[in-house]
């Protein structure tokens, strides 16, 4: 259940209309660890498999990526929608970020509101030094194919996307969510679970990037991530120390690169090429 229709009246100049409007759903999720709540992410319900484990790579609470514990939906309100999820991950395979952590709520606008210190962040692994080269050509196809499975933001206007690819714009997965950050744990997510995450070298989002969304994309050792609005200072700091190379305003025939710009190359491609 992505969305929800709710009534309204619109107003237009002098002539107003009741109208029924679709609206992107935020439902909130509990997810306990060893019998423990963990933290509660507010999220556009489905996917949500994908979203934990997303989750769980991106705040480095399990120290075996190859490890997939079993996720256990355990309580539905009176909509359908899943509100609990239980797992239980062996405390020699639990992360250092859940040794770190304080019961954060994971809100839809910002991934990492919960965090108290920005030093929590500081020392988090050895840059991406990959030197496959992308092809500026390529950015805007890859945001026509991530907007074509934009299903919820077409009724609802609401959702967010991301969006994985191979270095040659072959789509591996995309998802929405009411959360920014949320899409992109979802992607990690189902990249993992299907065993594609070593394929995925780009990742597009559909809004602005800040740095929660750089470290996520760190934590997946994807190098190239591309979005259609403004990236912050601190994202721009974040990838060029971690070695993403970062796009930004990708529209219009238009893309900024705002680091690791060698990674870049201008050569023509067919544009009828799928």
């Amino acid at each position: 259940m992505a969305t929800r229709n709710y009534e309204g009246k619109k107003f237009e100049l002098v002539k107003a209309q009741n109208i029924v409007d679709a609206l992107t759903v935020e439902e909130a999720l509990q997810i306990n660890i060893n019998g423990k709540p963990f933290t509660v992410s507010m999220r556009t319900p489905g996917e949500d498999t994908n979203l934990v484990r997303g989750l769980l790579h991106s705040e480095d609470l399990l120290n075996d990526p190859n490890y997939n514990p079993e996720l256990i939906l355990t309580k539905e309100n009176e909509d359908g929608i899943v509100t609990i999820v239980n797992l239980d991950i062996p405390k020699d395979l639990l992360g250092d970020g859940y040794a770190n952590s304080r019961s954060l709520l994971s809100v839809s606008s910002c991934g990492i509101c919960g965090k108290t210190e920005l030093g929590d962040l500081a020392h988090i692994g050895k840059a991406i030094d990959d030197k496959k080269k992308i092809n500026i050509a390529i950015i805007h196809q890859l945001f026509d194919k991530m907007k074509i499975q934009q299903h919820d933001f077409k009724k609802s206007g609401g959702t967010h996307a991301a969006a994985a690819f191979t270095i040659d714009g072959s789509l591996l997965c995309s998802m929405e969510d009411i959360g920014r950050h949320n899409a992109v744990d979802k992607v990690v997510g189902k990249l993992i679970l299907t065993d594609k995450l070593s394929d995925a070298k780009i990742i597009t989002v559909s809004g602005r990037i800040s740095y929660e969304i750089v470290i996520k994309c760190f934590k997946a050792k994807i190098p190239f991530l591309a979005a259609v609005s403004a990236p912050s200072s601190l994202a721009v700091d974040y990838a060029k120390e971690l070695g993403i190379t970062l796009f930004a305003f990708c529209r219009d025939d238009r893309a900024t690169c705002y680091s690791n710009p060698q990674r870049t190359k201008l050569n023509k491609i067919d544009t009828k090429a799928s």
